[in-house]
């Protein structure tokens, strides 16, 4: 019983802070962090269309005030952005196996 109950007030903070809204610091932490992963991905020339027209709706929805859908779009340009730099650097020796011998 004594270990439950620090255990369920961790649980509890942890939910609350990720339920608040998001401000613009937030926004521009968020967006920062994906347009370097971006500039990363571009610059191993496998930048996707969509990774910039999500950073595109963040940058709108921020423009808007609407900090909380602007900082997710954010976190999805930055997911995305990593998924190209991911998929770069594995076909980079990928296309070896499929090189006809």
């Amino acid at each position: 019983m004594k270990r439950s109950l620090p255990l369920a007030m961790l649980l509890a903070l942890g939910l609350a802070s990720a339920a608040r809204a998001a401000n613009e610091a937030d926004y521009k932490a968020a967006y920062a962090t994906a347009e370097a992963a971006s500039k990363e991905a571009a610059g191993l020339r496998n930048q996707w269309t969509v990774t910039v027209s999500t950073l595109a709706a963040a940058k709108k929805a921020a423009d808007g005030g609407d900090f909380d859908r602007a900082t997710a779009a954010a976190r999805e340009a930055e997911a995305l952005a990593k998924a190209s730099i991911f998929q770069a650097a594995s076909e980079k020796e990928a296309w070896k196996a499929m090189e006809i011998r």
